[in-house]
């Protein structure tokens, strides 16, 4: 189960693509979008019921949404795997409604995290500020301080997954998954001394949504890949503003541009700009640099291929992440979002090697991560 966000939808079909060539049977519950296209003819997509906002719920209330929205969503859902009989629920972190419908029915529960895990820590300041965590005396004090400043906010959430929770006649006290799945590289997770048991980082659950293949501009100068943020948080105005810093006399160097987008684009581009919906491996493949908004997906997917990276972070977690990437050495954020800022960082990590070598870093790191079909069948395994 996944929202109908390309950020949590994807690596949902990248999870089902890897079960399947394993052998492995999958029904993707997710929006309707996904219905037609490449994904509605590679899977066994289904409408996740409940999406819609009822007249009584508050879809600005990140609480109200995760804890009685979810819930009720679950009642519908439920009946509907009792008829689909798994032997295993993968639900995205978000997607709550998939946990609470699997616990109903006493199937075993996977968490699929597409990002880096971001529950609380002892250990961490609270995740979203985009700060490292402290160091010293005065660092520790400071992350205590934040954490006592976000607790109410955690405590709330708490009282309503509890409420949430036993509207559906399950206990008040939510076990977690069986297990969880962090997609995500081990250079963008942070170490922490309360890594919560049976969480495994099993790299970037990626997928293609398309096969075509965007043709590049003539030329052999450095190619730079526009990937406008897909989520409804990423900043406003990326493309105008990333045609306008990057053209030659305001950039101070010739470039190649690719702009990556979902939906064909209706623009007026220079020669030395191509704008589609085609593959980003391939395109990531020949780039030299991407400019994205620091989603997760994007971000992870420039890295995997070592290829460094300017955000532009918008709302959510791409604060968080821009600056995780940052300091990893791999990129570098622009905020706010001017031709001119923009320009300049793009010029900096186009000229120095060390951010080309820190992404090959990052790259590197994904030897590290954890077979997810593995984590999966001992899973079902456990409960048999």
């Amino acid at each position: 189960m996944a929202g109908p966000e390309a950020g949590h939808a994807f690596p949902a079909f990248g999870l089902a693509e890897r079960l399947e060539a394993a052998g492995i049977e999958t029904v993707i519950y997710t929006g309707t979008r996904w219905s037609t296209g490449r994904a509605a003819g590679r899977f066994d997509i289904r409408e996740l019921p409940g999406l819609l906002v009822a007249d009584d719920e508050d879809d600005a209330d990140a609480g109200s949404k995760l804890n009685a929205r979810a819930a009720r969503m679950a009642r519908e859902l439920a009946p509907l795997l009792t008829t689909d009989r798994p032997d295993l629920v993968v639900s995205d972190v978000i997607t709550v409604c998939g946990s609470m419908a699997g616990e109903m029915l006493n199937l075993p529960v996977i968490e699929l995290c597409p990002h880096p895990l971001y529950l609380p820590s002892r250990a961490l300041p609270p995740v979203g500020m985009g700060l490292a965590p402290g160091v010293g005396l005065l660092g520790r004090a400071r992350d205590r301080a934040l954490r006592a400043m976000t607790a109410r906010a955690v405590k709330s959430g708490v009282s309503q997954r509890e409420s949430a929770r036993k509207s559906l006649g399950l206990p008040a006290r939510d076990p977690g998954p069986d297990a969880r799945l962090v997609a995500t590289l081990p250079a963008l997770e942070l170490p922490r001394p309360d890594w919560p048991a049976n969480t495994h980082v099993v790299g970037p659950l990626h997928w293609e949504p398309v096969d075509d293949v965007l043709a590049l501009p003539p030329g052999d100068a450095p190619l730079v890949v526009v990937a406008p943020s897909t989520a409804d948080t990423g900043a406003g105005g990326m493309v105008d503003t990333a045609l306008a810093a990057l053209a030659p006399e305001v950039l101070g160097i010739p470039v190649r541009v690719a702009l990556s987008m979902l939906d064909s684009p209706r623009l007026e581009l220079p020669s030395w700009a191509v704008a589609g919906s085609g593959r980003q491996d391939r395109l990531l493949a020949a780039a030299d640099l991407v400019v994205c908004g620091g989603g997760h997906g994007l971000l992870s997917k420039a890295l995997l291929a070592a290829v460094p990276v300017v955000t532009v972070p918008g709302g959510g977690d791409q604060w968080e992440l821009a600056n995780r990437v940052q300091r990893q050495g791999s990129g570098l954020f622009v905020r706010p979002l001017t031709a001119d800022a923009l320009a300049e960082a793009c010029r900096k990590v186009l000229s120095a090697k060390e951010f080309a070598d820190s992404a090959h870093t990052a790259a590197a790191s994904a030897a590290a991560v954890v077979d997810p079909v593995r984590v999966c069948r001992s899973t079902i395994a456990a409960r048999r």
